[in-house]
């Protein structure tokens, strides 16, 4: 289960929303698997369709949270078109075994739709997320 702030929540949506009609992404840092410090960052790819980390700006924040003692616990895209469930490319780029991998669908302007997964060596499993003040 993925217990979350619905202040990380909010800022998700809001950077889903805010990079629409491309998709979105980014990492929620933590330690001990509890989200922390929302981390957005920047679609390479700039298409409504798919997403990639810029590996350099990747490189910088997993340094940086290596640095902070802090591990990804959540990373996070949006799809544009579709449901909030992962793709094959995505199940293909989940490398994080111990990630919440959240999914957020701005398709709907007026509904939010906030899924989270973990995916282990291909499998994905869906989870219950929990929000807390």
């Amino acid at each position: 289960m993925l217990t979350i702030s619905q202040e990380l929540v909010d800022k998700i949506v809001a950077h889903a929303r805010a990079d629409h009609p491309d998709e979105a992404c980014g990492v929620i840092a933590g330690r001990d698997g509890v989200p922390e410090r929302f981390i957005p960052m920047e679609n390479a790819e700039r298409s409504p369709t798919f997403y990639r980390f810029d590996s350099m700006e990747q490189f910088r924040v997993w340094r940086e949270m290596d640095d902070r003692d802090e591990e990804p616990v959540v990373i996070y895209h949006s799809h544009t078109a579709t449901e909030a469930y992962p793709s094959r490319t995505d199940v293909s780029y989940a490398s994080e075994p111990n990630a919440h991998y959240v999914l957020v669908s701005t398709r709907d302007e007026n509904e939010v739709e906030f899924r989270s997964y973990r995916i282990v060596d291909g499998e994905i499993s869906e989870e219950e997320v929990r929000f807390v003040p």
